[in-house]
């Protein structure tokens, strides 16, 4: 058996950025942390995109109903500021609400800066995929994807990307197999499936 491929859809949300003002981080830090931890075979759709609220929620329609994506990633807009709108653009394009994504963001996010708990990142499932707001920061990225390990490389706090194969299991998706050095995916011992690549 081969590994299945899998689509993803990453997203910077920023005015300045996608207007050329300043070079945007958001998308090489997304790609560089899922091209380490995933193992499957991988096809990026980019976006870069300002911070209007019908224009993200389109894009992400678009990324889920048209390219086919089973997982979906956005970077920045999930602040308090006026213009931060992206967790209202995913909920406007959302089948169910996956709140505990964002719950264990801040978890990560607090043991660094007491300011997490001004962000409001968010997950939902549109149709057969998962889309998850992530920070803006490649560090936050990192961080809140990995989870935090102690200097013997226990893990300390677990990070999201931990559940998200699983869910999209659970969703229809294709499986999704981890480098378990970046991340070790956590399945009940049900749904672990002896995959071996080459086919």
């Amino acid at each position: 058996m081969s590994w299945d491929a899998v689509k993803i859809g990453v997203v910077s949300i920023s005015d300045r950025a996608s207007s050329g003002v300043y070079e945007d981080k958001g998308l090489p830090a997304l790609q560089d942390w899922l091209g380490r931890a995933v193992r499957n075979p991988i096809t990026w759709v980019p976006r870069l995109i300002p911070d209007e609220r019908p224009g993200i929620a389109q894009t992400l329609r678009d990324l889920v109903d048209t390219e086919g994506c089973h997982l979906v990633l956005t970077t920045g807009g999930t602040g308090p500021a006026l213009r931060d709108v992206t967790p209202e653009a995913t909920l406007d394009v959302a089948d169910k609400e996956m709140p505990g994504f964002g719950e264990q963001m801040r978890q990560i996010s607090l043991r660094f800066v007491p300011t997490a708990i001004l962000s409001r990142q968010t997950a939902v499932i549109r149709k057969q995929a998962l889309i998850l707001n992530l920070p803006g920061q490649p560090k936050s990225i990192a961080e809140t994807l990995e989870g935090l390990k102690d200097a013997d490389g226990k893990t300390v706090v677990p990070g999201i990307f931990a559940a998200i194969p699983y869910c999209i299991d659970l969703i229809g998706g294709p499986y999704i197999e981890t480098d378990t050095a970046v991340c070790a995916a956590f399945r009940p011992k049900s749904a672990i499936r002896a995959v071996k690549p080459g086919g």
